[in-house]
């Protein structure tokens, strides 16, 4: 390789670099509890281990109640999202995988590829009807200052 194809090479890594290192946007909403878009639902989730790692398969909880507060199980829930700022997904498929009761589910298969903002996005079709909800998060691979909450347990 010459010296100008390594140069060139050195530059587009560095602009990735740093691209990974981007600001979220001021403001952003990174509460963990929302009502989806119709607000037919109202959805809490976190990650199961109490924070996101970077670089692993990890899992994470959803719990879900009709705009009433009544758990909601036997729901169909998928999942999806990715790095708004980069353009690019989830590098995984995560899926609800067991239903926990009392509204909680499973989401298996989870992974951050890179530190910084991600949106977790699941779409919910029930009894009520389909909708869904955005989530916000920043990832940087450590516990949360103090701990992350925990889902209300009802």
């Amino acid at each position: 390789m010459n010296a100008k194809k390594i140069s060139l090479s050195l530059a587009f890594l560095s602009l990735v670099a740093l691209t990974g290192c981007m600001s979220a946007p001021a403001g952003l909403d990174l509460s963990s509890v929302r009502h989806t878009a119709k607000a037919t639902y109202i959805v809490e989730t976190r990650p199961a281990a109490g924070y996101a790692p970077l670089f692993k398969m990890h899992a994470w909880e959803v719990r879900v109640t009709s705009a009433a507060g009544q758990p909601l199980d036997g729901l169909k829930i998928s999942v999806d999202g990715g790095m708004p700022q980069h353009g690019h997904g989830l590098p995984t498929q995560p899926k609800v995988t067991r239903q926990l009761g009392d509204g909680r589910y499973l989401v298996e298969g989870m992974k951050f590829s890179m530190p910084g903002w991600w949106e977790i996005k699941y779409k919910i079709d029930g009894a009520a009807g389909e909708d869904n909800v955005t989530f916000n998060t920043i990832v940087n691979g450590r516990p949360a200052q103090p701990a992350a909450p925990q889902l209300a347990v009802r």
